[in-house]
């Protein structure tokens, strides 16, 4: 605690990697959460030993595929109603995944616990420039208080510049179908 400002956690834990569950490495952060301000997101520093593996090759895979459609690429509910996800659907469920990760740190306070529940809809945007644009609706599961809160969000994506959320914002409990 540092004068019901802010409090600081010290955490040690192993990252596992989501494609090669035998590929692990270890990570310290120190997480800085601003009490009393909810529009400020946790302050974090981490370091990691060592690397986890290299996915440049199934990157540049999925984008040449991505970037060969002929029309948008449009989905719906990943994972379905059973948890599975698709092998075709798997790097845009991973895509996802990391730019919520984005979304859920923007949002956190020390008491909230967001998971990604799924991907209600995702459809991509044509661009003129190199990089690849979805626009998701996520459900994200608050573990806490159990709400299910739809989220929208738009991702650019390039394999050599990484993720970006370009904009993001919470939905109506109640979206139209």
């Amino acid at each position: 605690d540092s004068d019901n400002v802010s409090r600081k956690y010290h955490l040690e834990l192993v990252l596992e990697d989501v494609l090669d569950k035998d590929s692990t490495v270890n990570c310290a952060a120190e997480v800085l959460y601003h009490l009393g301000n909810k529009n400020i997101a946790p302050d974090v520093q981490f370091t990691l030993e060592g690397e986890l593996k290299d996915t440049a090759e199934a990157d540049n895979t999925f984008y040449n595929r991505i970037k060969s459609l002929e029309k948008e690429l449009v989905a719906e509910n990943i994972p379905d109603s059973h948890g599975n996800v698709s092998p075709e659907m798997q790097p845009i469920h991973l895509l996802a995944w990391v730019a919520s990760g984005y979304v859920i740190w923007q949002n956190s306070t020390e008491n909230t616990k967001f998971h990604l529940a799924q991907i209600k809809h995702v459809k991509q945007v044509k661009r003129s420039d190199e990089y690849l644009e979805f626009d998701y609706t996520i459900l994200l599961h608050e573990m806490v208080s159990q709400e299910i809160i739809p989220w929208q969000m738009t991702v650019l994506w390039h394999p050599q510049h990484g993720v970006q959320v370009a904009r993001d914002s919470r939905q109506p409990k109640h979206m139209p179908e």
